[in-house]
């Protein structure tokens, strides 16, 4: 394998994200008018001009972030330059692991894109249900993250549940036991301790009700064989291989740890040279240069950096319904604009 496509997972997302692809590329924005039909509510308006409380709500950011990365990654496949930036391998950090299959042709965009918003809702549910928070600890390595976690818990949930980069680690749990754990670092060398602005102890066992929603939503989903691009799972760095094991994966996502910085690394282990982030935000580039400072990772969030890298603005459009589309979304926003004002 050479050539790995990484998407982000919820957090990347910004008001504004998508719009400049939308505007350069016609088939940008048909996917986020077909994102607007298949929900029912105008989510191209929430990714253009929030307002940021409602983008940044779980519900509605992780529907978001998949078609503002499968606008971007439809802009790329429908360039004269697409042939030769094929993936080898897919991935995607929790949420972008939906993006990652669909960009490895295992779930189409209306079926993930619908399970996307499930899961955003279910996890909602789950949030308002229980009392849980997650915190960031900068600079400890695994063995100081057990000792905090074991000295914050008191007999509550708290558990390392995102293992990103080196020094990088996301603890999940109860409430008091996250912010005992922000209060403690300190004493165990860590650089920074930042509480995350999230609805609940995602990644835990406080998702359980969420993960049998969504167990329930995959049985009515058709998932394509695994054949010929991979897609590697975030609970256990491994490629899957069924339907079954991606149906499986996808719901203990919800209550099990994000192995992020493994999955990269066996990427590296298996040969993979070239990494794209396509998507809003560039966490994942930064994320990558502190697994391995000297990799090759290119970040596509942007109609610029997309110009960049394919240096050729002639895009051939497949769809003539997808120009349409374009001009329209476009059209309105400005409207709406100058309505405001």
């Amino acid at each position: 394998m050479k050539t790995a496509y990484l998407f982000p997972g919820q957090g990347a997302q910004f008001v504004g994200m998508g719009a400049d692809i939308a505007r350069a590329f016609p088939v940008a924005a048909g996917i986020f008018q077909k994102a607007n039909d298949i929900l029912g509510f105008d989510l191209t308006r929430l990714c253009f001009e929030g307002p940021a409380e409602k983008l940044n709500t779980t519900t509605i950011s992780q529907p978001a972030i998949f078609a503002t990365s499968a606008a971007i990654l439809e802009a790329l496949k429908r360039s004269a330059a697409a042939k030769d930036l094929q993936p080898d391998v897919t991935a995607g950090m929790s949420l972008g692991e939906y993006t990652a299959l669909y960009a490895a042709g295992l779930l189409t965009f209306e079926n993930a894109l619908t399970l996307v918003y499930k899961r955003g809702r279910a996890m909602q549910a789950a949030a308002d249900a229980t009392d849980g928070a997650m915190v960031s600890i900068m600079g400890l390595d695994d063995e100081k993250i057990a000792r905090l976690c074991a000295e914050a818990r008191q007999g509550e949930l708290l558990e390392p549940v995102n293992f990103n980069c080196p020094g990088q680690v996301v603890l999940s749990g109860a409430k008091a036991p996250c912010r005992r754990a922000e209060q403690l670092a300190p004493k165990y060398d860590a650089i920074k301790a930042i509480p995350l602005a999230v609805a609940g102890a995602f990644h835990t066992e406080m998702m359980a009700t969420a993960a049998e929603s969504l167990t329930q939503a995959l049985a009515n989903v058709q998932i394509v064989e695994p054949d010929g691009v991979k897609t590697i799972a975030n609970v256990n760095a491994e490629y899957y291989d069924s339907t079954r094991a991606i149906a499986e994966g996808l719901a203990l996502q919800l209550t099990r740890p994000i192995l992020w910085q493994k999955c990269v690394e066996r990427l590296l282990a298996d040969g993979v040279e070239d990494f794209y982030e396509i998507g809003p935000g560039r966490v994942l580039t930064g994320l990558m240069r502190r697994i391995k400072r000297k990799a090759k990772v290119t970040n596509l969030s942007t109609a610029e950096a997309l110009n960049k890298l394919l240096q050729d603005t002639h895009f051939e459009i497949r769809d003539a319904q997808y120009a349409k589309s374009s001009a329209k979304i476009m059209e309105d926003i400005e409207c709406q604009k100058k309505d405001s004002q």
